[in-house]
Parts: structure tokens; C-alpha cells; sequence
């Protein structure tokens, strides 16, 4: 980026060294590097696999970059002692370490949690896995379709026509898994400041996603001895409705938005049947429910059935399409895409983070780095030499493109 964004956001003085790899690890701590954290991405000489899935802009694929802003890059080849001894110097100054190894990889590395600790006993040590520790699928390699599948998500997605269980088509059990590490590791820097105790924060896939989906896909299965079928009320049509020209989206919980549905549509009739007379009842008849909104809504045009839905304050909205969403006018008032100019790509288009502090504004300071392009400034933070760097780059210790 051209300009120097200072760094003003809540995590500003906390080192995060990021072993991990993909997309999972990578987002939950970019989005603490978003929020001010010291992250170095720590990786290996030929780098994160998820740098080389498609070339995008100068050599930087888009999704790695997405997952990777803010952040230092250091290559280092830790099966040789001199690579170790970086990594030792570095988690002597790391307040929160992160990884997504595969079981039993972090001991062979010596990076388990008890070599780490006895490095910097107070140390955050974070480890992402599928499936967690323990149990027939622990060790297994894990990514997001398997997730879908094991956890439940495929089986709500299936198509209410043939039952074919579906994936969503974006690596949301990834995302889930992201936000709630990033989350724990917050929780985790909070406790750490109160009793100076670090912790070990365990996070599976499989688990992010269950209790993600528990609330609103499986609450029937909540009464120990009542269970029901979760899938009951799920086999009509979802909230995706064609207008005349084209495809909107409209739902009434409450009584007065029910109301609210009724009138914009000229249907009056419907306010008082007995079948959608409490939200109970709009929930058992479901199905009969939206498929007369369906009918209903194939009436109109877009715009205009939108325009008698809001005016009844019915929840309802357009549905985008990627390219559309660029030019919403809620999505430009708000500011959440923004574009900077960088040397290496261009002008880059990212959303903002999310959170907006008042106090202590997060921000993007600077794109994902090139592998290795912080060598020389980590390594000559923690007392190594020109000449001492320039012999590791020769020898292969450190990776550089």
C-alpha cells in the first residue's frame, strides 16, 4: 500500500505466530492481525499450499491474499536445526501460537504443546484440527466438504425434491471454524491479562460446525427422549422466490409482519386463516405457507411487490448477484469494500473488518505478504545479522519468492 495505516487496533502489542495453513487458521488470525496483533506467518520454504491454487494478480492468489493481510512472513525450513532455532527465538517473544498440524506432527517438529510451553510457559497454544483429539476419526485429514457431511449441514441443504443431500457452495465449516477461533483466542489474551496464565485452546471442525448449526437446524433434538426429526417443516420451498423478472427473498415471523405479507400481496384472506394464525402455526404449515407466497409473489415484478413489502415493513430484500453486490447501495454507504493501491498487485478491492471500534480503529495496513518477505526484518528483530541471514538464505533455511 502507499500509505503507512498506522497501527491503532485493540490487539496492538500482541505477537500471534500462525503455523497454520489453508484457510481455517489463516482467517481466524488475519482477522486478529485486522484488529492490530503482531501476525507472523510462519511457513515452510515452498509456503502455504493455498498460495499456489491459482496465480491471481503477480504471482498472489486472491484467496490467499484474503486470508492473509496484515500479516509478516518468515520461511523457514523447520526440519533443520538452524530453522528450529528461529522458531525457538520467536515463541520467546510470541504471546499466542497457532496451528492446524495433523495429530502427532507438533512432537516430531517439536512444537508439541509441552515443548512449546517450555519455551514461553505463558504462551496461548492453539491448535485447529478436523475432528479434535480423540475418537475413530481423530488424525484424519479434514476439509470443508467433509465437515458439511459428517456434521449434519449437507442434510439440511438437500434438495426438497429428490432428497439429495448438498454442500453449500462456499467453505462455510472453514469460516465457522475461523470465527471461533478467533474468538477463543480473544477470550483466551482476556484471561491472560487478568491471572497471567496461558492456556491450550483446542478447536475441531466438526464441533464449530455442530454448534453452529444446533440453534436453528437441530433444536428438535434438544429434549433428551422428545427428539423429532429435525428435518420436519423442511421440505417446501426455501426463501429464495422468483418474481416476474426476478429472484427476492421475504419472511414474516412475527404477527404484524405476517400482516404486513398479507396486505402487500392483496390478501387479506390470509391474515385470519387458521392455519397462519399465530407464528407457531406459520411454523407447523410451513410448507403450505410458502408455497402461497411463492404463487403470490410470481405475480409481480420485482421491484415493485419489494417496494409493498417495505413499505408493510416486511423483512425482504433483492437477491444479489457477486457482481451486483458491488454497486448495493447499502454495501457502498456502509464502506465495507474498500480499495487500496498496492505496488506489487494494483488496486485491490477487500471488505473492511467487520467490527469498527471507536477507540481503537481496525484496519487493513498492508496486503498478504510475499513467502518470506519479512525474513530480514523478524530475523534481525531477534538478533541475527546481515551475514548470518544472507548464510541461512544460501544454506536453504530460509525461503524466499
Amino acid at each position: 500500500m502507499n500509505a503507512h495505516v498506522p497501527n491503532q487496533g485493540p490487539l496492538a502489542g500482541v505477537r500471534i505466530l500462525d503455523l497454520s495453513t489453508m484457510v481455517a487458521g489463516p482467517m481466524a488470525t488475519m482477522m486478529l492481525a485486522d484488529q492490530g496483533a503482531d501476525v507472523i506467518k510462519v511457513e515452510g520454504p515452498d509456503g502455504d499450499l493455498m498460495r499456489r491454487l491459482a496465480r491471481g494478480r503477480a504471482g498472489m492468489n486472491p484467496s490467499f491474499l484474503s486470508c492473509n493481510r496484515n500479516k509478516r512472513s518468515v520461511a523457514i525450513d523447520l526440519k533443520s536445526p538452524d530453522g528450529r532455532a528461529i522458531l525457538k527465538k520467536l515463541i520467546q517473544t510470541a504471546d499466542v501460537l497457532v496451528h492446524n498440524f495433523r495429530s502427532g506432527a507438533p512432537e516430531r517438529l517439536g512444537l508439541g504443546e509441552d515443548d512449546v510451553r517450555a519455551i514461553r510457559p505463558d504462551i496461548i497454544y492453539v491448535s485447529i484440527s478436523g475432528f479434535g483429539e480423540h475418537g475413530p476419526y481423530a488424525g484424519q485429514r479434514a476439509y470443508d466438504p467433509v465437515i458439511q457431511a459428517l456434521s449434519g449441514l449437507a442434510d439440511v441443504q438437500r434438495d426438497r425434491e429428490t432428497g439429495r443431500p448438498r454442500m453449500v457452495r462456499t467453505i462455510i465449516a472453514d469460516y465457522t471454524t475461523a470465527l471461533t477461533t478467533a474468538q477463543a483466542v480473544t477470550a483466551a489474551l482476556f484471561h491472560k491479562l487478568r491471572t497471567g496464565e496461558g492456556q491450550h485452546v483446542r478447536i475441531a471442525m466438526l464441533d464449530a460446525v455442530i454448534a453452529y448449526l444446533w440453534p436453528e437446524a437441530m433444536p428438535s433434538l434438544t429434549y433428551v427422549g422428545d427428539e423429532r426429526d429435525p428435518s420436519d417443516g423442511e421440505v417446501g420451498p426455501d426463501l429464495i422466490f422468483a418474481t416476474q423478472d426476478r429472484y427476492v427473498t421475504a419472511g414474516a415471523l412475527s404477527d404484524q409482519e405476517w400482516a404486513g405479507m398479507c396486505r402487500a400481496f392483496n390478501r387479506e384472506d390470509l391474515i385470519d386463516d387458521p392455519r397462519f394464525k399465530t407464528a407457531r402455526l406459520r411454523t407447523v404449515n410451513a410448507v403450505a405457507r410458502r408455497e402461497i407466497m411463492s404463487a403470490e409473489l410470481e405475480k409481480w415484478k420485482g421491484d415493485e411487490i419489494l417496494a409493498r413489502l417495505l413499505a408493510n415493513d416486511v423483512p425482504s430484500a433483492p437477491v444479489r448477484t457477486r457482481f451486483e453486490l458491488l454497486e448495493d447501495p447499502q454495501v457502498r454507504a456502509s464502506g465495507i469494500l474498500e480499495e487500496h493501491d498496492t505496488a506489487q498487485f494494483g488496486r485491490v478491492r477487500q471488505p473492511r473488518p467487520a467490527a469498527r471500534f471507536s477507540v481503537t480503529p481496525a484496519g487493513i495496513r498492508a496486503m498478504a505478504p510475499r513467502l518470506g518477505e519479512h525474513n530480514a526484518e523478524v530475523l534481525g528483530d531477534l538478533g541475527y545479522t546481515r551475514p548470518e541471514i544472507e548464510r541461512l538464505e544460501r544454506e536453504g533455511v530460509l525461503g524466499r519468492r
